[in-house]
């Protein structure tokens, strides 16, 4: 099992605990607050790829999948969807599945 998986466990293991014990709870109560999160951690994660430190790009990085991975979660999209959509688009490069999207 990866660490992507065992996190993904550890999210869907918090939905129905505590918010006031759990920040992982409290994001999956309240999905707007889960986006506004993600969108924070990949704003940070862009800045430190800018600044080429690719430690706080790491951190940053981490913290952009973790919070990823719940605002999908509170709207009932788990990691196995997401990487059933990925296989999907394994057959096409990248170009192709841009282009299919504007039609």
């Amino acid at each position: 099992m990866s660490a992507l998986d065992r996190l993904a466990a550890t999210i869907a293991a918090r939905r129905g605990a505590d918010p006031a014990t759990s920040w992982t709870a409290r994001l999956l109560a309240d999905p707007d607050k889960a986006a506004e999160k993600f969108g924070e951690e990949a704003v940070e994660a862009v800045i430190e790829a800018v600044r080429a430190d690719p430690a706080k790009l790491t951190s940053e990085a981490a913290d952009a999948l973790y919070h990823l991975l719940v605002m999908c979660a509170a709207r009932g999209v788990t990691l196995a969807d997401i990487e059933a959509e990925l296989t999907r688009r394994e057959s096409r490069s990248g170009l192709e599945e841009k282009a299919a999207r504007r039609r």
